[in-house]
């Protein structure tokens, strides 16, 4: 082992303990405090990290994996994924450092962000980043005056209009414009070393890859007539990190093998890398937050004057986090987040319509409403799952605290497979063509067969 991560960092829990049991000790204890500081809180299972990486290797064995750090910068998850070996994504100058105070070597490190500002461009320069990525002139321009030794990945657009969330409207070059470009820095001395794309996030249709694969091909011809030595691919992100995804990773996974042997077969020269974020961290961490108000509103109905226990009304909870903070994904991702209570309320016990709410003094910060709960009490706790993706490091401001406590867990049978880099086994070889069940760290997943790719786009 690397030493990133260490036994200290974390609870080392017993297969079979889960992060339900935990939580369950952790809110106790929270709730006999005397203080009441404790709302909210994380607990993060680290070897769910572990096998996710598992995964990846198995389904992808020719992409090595770079961590968005953006996603969830919490010291945890990079120490786990260090030691796992991979390399970091960073967009800005503060996630450059802290990788780097970890003791993660600048050649691990790309400078992704494609629109830079100068000060954070030097920094890079200064610390030894090389990789740098740019999608216009404007940007080539302030990387060859203050980085000129850097080693840059052209970052390509195409239509991501089905996605989630559309990033070709705010980064990446047009194909028509790729050769200007790289003639550009051709006649700069700037080094482009290849090319990069993102598909956007929630990209309904796995074979969005092929397309952009396809299409970083093209590229590389260009540069290769301009004399450009590229041999970098960088396939982005928006890899699924939940089970029930619309689209499964496998199947992206499948995707992706069959153009890259198609456009980038084994042996061409080219190294294939990836920046996920969701896909690592969102299923390892569960957020616990208590209710800290509520608010009983009862239902108008003709007739009915006289107030009753069994009147019709509808219940609002208060928390004290909120769509501003942890709970962002309502905003950004169109989700309602639904929580698990952690006790099991009595089969005979009504259940009323409800709605939570965060702690700004505003009318939007409504993290949740539709829902069907039961009777709930200030001080009762609430459990969300899959919220490890842009929830660390927004944690509510009208708290006086930025972020949330996280309490770190792995089993020992993930510490044994971490510290000894255990692949799972190999499957035995099937017939020719026929396609193999995929192994998705300790766990086997259904048989996928490969679906078509596209044909490079043509230039305008």
């Amino acid at each position: 082992m690397a030493g990133y991560l260490r036994e200290t960092d974390f609870v080392m829990v017993e297969e079979g303990f889960s992060t339900r049991d935990l939580l369950e000790e952790l809110t106790l204890g929270a709730s006999q405090a005397t203080t009441g500081e404790v709302t909210a809180f994380f607990v993060a299972d680290l070897g769910a990290v572990v096998r996710k990486h598992f995964c990846f290797l198995k389904c992808l064995p020719r992409v090595q994996p770079f961590y968005a750090v953006k996603c969830n910068s919490s010291l945890g998850v990079l120490k786990v994924l260090a030691e796992l070996g991979l390399g970091f994504s960073c967009a800005n100058k503060a996630e450059m450092e802290l990788v780097q105070c970890l003791g993660i070597p600048a050649s691990k490190i790309i400078y992704a962000n494609p629109c830079k500002q100068i000060a954070q461009i030097k920094y890079a320069a200064k610390h030894g980043v090389q990789l740098l990525s740019f999608d216009n002139d404007m940007e080539l321009a302030k990387v060859v005056k203050n980085h000129p030794s850097a080693k840059l990945l052209l970052c390509i657009a195409n239509d991501d209009s089905h996605s989630l969330s559309c990033l070709s409207l705010k980064f990446g070059a047009l194909l028509k414009s790729c050769r200007p470009l790289l003639q550009t820095a051709k006649e700069s001395h700037v080094e482009v070393v290849g090319v990069s794309f993102h598909v956007g996030s929630g990209c309904p249709d796995p074979r969005a890859y092929a397309q952009f694969i396809a299409d970083a091909r093209l590229v590389f011809e260009m540069g290769a007539e301009l004399g450009h030595r590229m041999h970098i691919l960088d396939l982005g992100g928006s890899f699924p990190g939940v089970e029930g995804a619309k689209v499964r990773f496998e199947e992206i996974a499948s995707v992706i093998n069959s153009a890259l042997d198609l456009y980038f077969p084994e042996g061409c020269g080219v190294d294939i890398l990836a920046k996920l974020g969701r896909y690592y961290v969102t299923s390892a961490f569960t957020l616990a937050v208590s209710i800290i108000a509520k608010k009983e509103v009862l239902l108008d109905q003709p007739g009915r004057e006289e107030e009753t226990d069994s009147a019709p009304k509808t219940i609002t909870y208060h928390l004290d986090e909120g769509i501003y903070g942890i709970f962002n994904s309502v905003l950004f991702d169109n989700t309602c987040p639904t929580p698990v209570l952690q006790k099991k309320p009595p089969t005979e016990q009504p259940w009323y319509s409800s709605s939570l709410w965060g702690p700004a003094a505003d009318g939007c910060d409504c993290v949740a409403e539709g829902l069907w709960l039961p009777q709930l009490h200030v001080g009762d706790w609430l459990v969300f799952e899959n919220m490890g993706a842009y929830t660390v490091g927004m944690g509510s401001l009208f708290r006086g605290t930025q972020t949330c406590r996280i309490t770190y867990a792995m089993s020992r049978v993930a510490w044994k497979a971490l510290r000894e880099q255990l692949l799972p086994a190999e499957q035995d070889e099937d017939a020719e063509g026929v396609c193999k069940p995929l192994s998705c760290g300790w766990e086997i997943t259904d048989t996928l067969c490969v679906g078509p790719v596209f044909t490079p786009a043509s230039i305008m």
